[in-house]
Parts: C-alpha cells; sequence; structure tokens
C-alpha cells in the first residue's frame, strides 16, 4: 500500500485531498499542528488506513518528533504534499505589513515546506515512485502579476503572495537537483477556492481544488516534473507561467 503524508490536512482542501487518496487505496498520514483536530478529522474519514500526525511545519522539533513518528512506522513514504499554509491577513500593503508578519507568513509556508521535505527526502528516496506536491497560489505569479489583463492583478499582497513566489523557486531548484531520479516534484495552484482563507468566498469547491493535488500526487513515469499547474490561470492545459 502506497502511502502519503499530507500538512495542514485535518481540513479544507488538505482534508479532501486526504479523501481523495484513502478512496485510491493510499495509506495517508493527515498532518495536523493540532492533534485533537486531526483526531476530529479522522473520525470523519471512518478509514483504518489513515493516522493524525502532529506536525507544525514551522516548528523544527515538531517536524522532527513527526519524522520520528512515521519513521517508526514505514520504511519508504511515497508522496508528500506539502499543503499547510497561512495567509498572515489581508490586506497587505507592501509599505504597512509588519516584517513580523511577513517571517510568520514564510516559516509556515516557505521554509516550513523546506523543512519538512528535508526531513522526509530520506523515506521518500526509499520509494520506488516519489511524489512532491507544494500547494501554491497563482498569487505567488510574478509574470502574471505583471499583466495587467489578468483577473487578479489587483490582488497583491507583501506576505501571501512572496512567499509562494519563494516555494516556487524552491521547487525548480528541488526538481532540476532530482531530474535524473523516479522523483516527480511539482507546484499546484488549487486555484480561488472556497476555504477558510477567504470566507468562503472563492468559486471552486475544495472536491475540484483537491483533484488538481492528487492529479500530481498520483503522477506515472511519463508525468511532469518542475511544473507550475493552475487551472484558474489556465482552464486549458493548467500550465502557469512563472
Amino acid at each position: 500500500m502506497k502511502t502519503v503524508l499530507i500538512t495542514g490536512a485535518n481540513k479544507s482542501i488538505g482534508f479532501e485531498t486526504a479523501k481523495q487518496l484513502l478512496d485510491l487505496g493510499y495509506y495517508v498520514y493527515l498532518g495536523s499542528r493540532d492533534l485533537e483536530k486531526g483526531a476530529e478529522a479522522i473520525a470523519q474519514l471512518n478509514s483504518k488506513n489513515v493516522e493524525a500526525i502532529k506536525i507544525d511545519v514551522s516548528n523544527a522539533q515538531s517536524v522532527t518528533e513527526a519524522r520520528k513518528i512515521i519513521g517508526g512506522k514505514t520504511d519508504s513514504l511515497d508522496v508528500l504534499i506539502n499543503n499547510a499554509g497561512i495567509s498572515g491577513g489581508f490586506p497587505q500593503s507592501s509599505s504597512t505589513t509588519s516584517i513580523e508578519t511577513i517571517r510568520e507568513v514564510f516559516d509556515t509556508n516557505f521554509f516550513g515546506a523546506i523543512q519538512v521535505t528535508n526531513a522526509f527526502m530520506d523515506l521518500l528516496k526509499k520509494s520506488e515512485a516519489p511524489r512532491i506536491v507544494n500547494v501554491t497560489s497563482g498569487l505567488g505569479s510574478l509574470a502574471l502579476h505583471n499583466d495587467p489583463s489578468w483577473k487578479f492583478y489587483n490582488y497583491k499582497s507583501a506576505a501571501y503572495g512572496p512567499s509562494k513566489t519563494a516555494l516556487n523557486a524552491y521547487t525548480i531548484t528541488l526538481a532540476f537537483e532530482l531530474k535524473d531520479t523516479v522523483f516527480k516534484v511539482n507546484v499546484v495552484d488549487p486555484g480561488y477556492t472556497a476555504t477558510d482563507f477567504n470566507r468562503h468566498s472563492g468559486p471552486r469547491n475544495v472536491s475540484d481544488a483537491a483533484k488538481d493535488i492528487v492529479k500530481f500526487a498520483i503522477l506515472d513515469e511519463n508525468g511532469p516534473t518542475g511544473k507550475f499547474f493552475s487551472i484558474d490561470n489556465n482552464p486549458e492545459t493548467g500550465d502557469s507561467p512563472w
């Protein structure tokens, strides 16, 4: 049975991603900063193939402990989905957003994803077909932010968007490093989805958003690597400009 760790999976898109991968026969390690909330999510899933793991991606000790726990249960990890993220609150003016807020957002959205990836890299390397999916946002695209015709052109943010831009850049370098291996490493923007992030104002639902993430989590050997996928930004192909 293939295994997957999903961070920030106790609700919204992360939870739905866990649900869909369970349906595909994966064993899911459901990451949550709050173990009680993780347990509540487990109860809703009603499956013996899912387990709550306490992991705060911004806390090195928490990540190390999660790696120790999962490493004691399995010799390999097939999929890592870096889904955990925070917005930092909106609006985020470049001239007034505090440096503390920007650091907090980067600690989770950027450094947290790297911290988790590095911690679980040894288990991923033992998989026959390891996959890494970094959940990003169209707001991380520099090309689109410089295009006045883009539908989200006016949605600038000093912390959230740049944290995803940095995550995109890291994904490119990681995919390049692993290009001659069996790894597939991609960033996926689930689109403007109705979640707590936007007070459930997004037009997409979590089921469709999760499908996009799952698509890249289960890629076969012919699948792409080092790509930025966003159905919001390119409805026809999903290929998104960096």
